[in-house]
């Protein structure tokens, strides 16, 4: 047995590598966590930072008849670090936790590095090795050497799909003459709420939804024949909860005004009355001097960008630190490659973590790494590996991307409909998912006191 056999290495410092290499960390194991940024970059990030959040500042909703609040709590119940390092950066957005990208990578990278167990290594990892137990948490731009390794021990090609980000504006450049402080259905005063709103009329709606659906894009260089090869095969698309903006507002007049621009419970001070559409900006740092277009993922080309978004009323001076853009997500097939552990099926000492095996969102990607973690150190320590139950949202999560069609096979969002049903059917949607709530948790208390 090789002596590197009782080490594990993680591959990636995104959210799931962090918190997989801080799980086996905690249960005593020596661990490697390889990250090759800033010396290798994505395309997508911004720098070397761990754990750096590319999309959304806000990891989703803290209410408790929300799935992405339900599992939240329960890696609060499991005891994850990045949860933990969430709530120390956060900043206001009403019922959400959102974070300071800045504090919370550092609030991260600090608790890691401080970590007797844990040694941070910049450095690419191009081979996977087979002389150790290894986690895959590379992330949806992993890099081609290791997308190759990947592909290899999957024995199947890739799967990938395409999403974009907001851009980021300083809250210096809104004109607060027009756009308004408020949360919706906030019945308080303006500036009690936790977004800003840039409202449209009928006109200034319609102007700006032709001005963007006809503005130019920015071409997919390196992956327009990997595009191409997807549409045909039926392996690509966007992935619906990540539409760039001018995809969605090209599929109808009144598509974003039904969607990301949905006026309902925003009433406009200057008026009295709801906005035709409504444009909401979120907070993106503890200062409050950058703020995020709520929904707004884009690829459009940057004078675009300046020239279009700046027809959002309260927007016609936005300065912007960050521009949207589009980049390639990489994800593996999980059903026959992976069982519910995590573990690969048919090379038992390594686990995948993170969007690679097919979770979206943080906070599943975050689920994926604590529960990685917490099998990799049972695998190493030759113990029994933990299969959350299905009744949990994560324990559902990793069901189902274990066990899904592989022909119809697609990322897997935190969310109530891969719950199993209830034994006590009520037709109050909230009223069950409030049930689902407490049976989640309960199996979440359960299963972490022992743990």
């Amino acid at each position: 047995m090789s002596k590197n056999n009782n080490k594990l290495m993680v591959i990636g410092g995104g959210l799931a590598g962090c918190e997989a290499a801080w799980q086996a960390a905690e249960r005593g194991i020596s661990v490697e966590i390889y990250e090759m940024r800033p010396k290798v970059t994505t395309g997508a990030h911004t720098g070397g930072d761990l754990a750096e959040l590319v999309c959304s500042n806000s990891l989703g909703s803290n209410l408790k008849d929300r799935a992405s609040g339900v599992l939240k709590e329960e890696l609060r119940i499991a005891g994850s670090l990045l949860v933990e390092c969430a709530e120390k950066a956060a900043v206001p957005a009403g019922n959400a936790l959102a974070v300071d990208r800045k504090v919370f990578s550092s609030e991260i990278e600090n608790r890691l590095t401080g970590h007797s167990g844990i040694k941070i290594i910049r450095e690419e990892i191009k081979h996977i090795p087979d002389d150790r137990p290894v986690i895959l948490a590379s992330g949806p731009l992993s890099s081609p050497s290791i997308s190759q390794e990947i592909t290899k021990i999957c024995g199947t090609d890739n799967l990938f799909f395409y999403d974009a980000i907001a851009p980021i504006i300083e809250y210096s450049s809104i004109d607060l003459n027009t756009a308004y402080i408020a949360s919706r259905y906030d019945k308080n005063n303006e500036d009690d709420g936790d977004y800003i709103n840039c409202p449209f009329s009928k006109d200034e709606y319609e102007a700006f939804v032709n001005a963007l659906t006809s503005a130019q894009r920015i071409p997919l260089k390196t992956f327009e024949a990997d595009i191409d090869s997807g549409v045909q095969a039926g392996k690509m698309s966007f992935f619906e909860g990540c539409l760039p903006v001018e995809v969605l507002a090209g599929r109808s007049m009144q598509a974003l005004a039904f969607g990301p621009m949905r006026p309902v419970g925003l009433i406009d001070p200057r008026t009295g009355k709801r906005p035709w559409a409504v444009l909401q900006l979120r907070q993106d740092n503890l200062s409050g001097s950058l703020y995020n277009m709520v929904g707004f993922q884009t690829n459009l080309l940057h004078k675009e960008q300046e020239r279009v978004f700046r027809m959002i009323p309260g927007l016609e001076n936005a300065q912007f630190v960050r521009y949207g853009q589009m980049h390639r997500n990489t994800y593996i097939c999980a059903p026959g490659v992976l069982n519910a552990s995590l573990q690969m099926i048919k090379h038992p000492s390594v686990f995948f973590a993170g969007q690679l095996c097919g979770v979206e969102g943080y906070m599943g990607n975050i689920a994926a790494g604590l529960l990685a973690g917490i099998n990799a150190s049972r695998y190493i320590n030759g113990g029994k590996l933990l299969t959350l139950p299905d009744e949990m949202i994560s324990g559902a999560l990793f069901k189902y991307i274990s066990s899904s069609d592989p022909k119809h096979f697609q990322p897997m969002k935190a969310n109530f409909g891969i719950l199993p049903p209830l034994e006590n059917k009520t037709k109050s949607k909230r009223e069950r998912y409030l049930l689902y709530s407490q049976r989640a948790l309960n199996k979440a208390n359960e299963l972490f006191r022992k743990e």
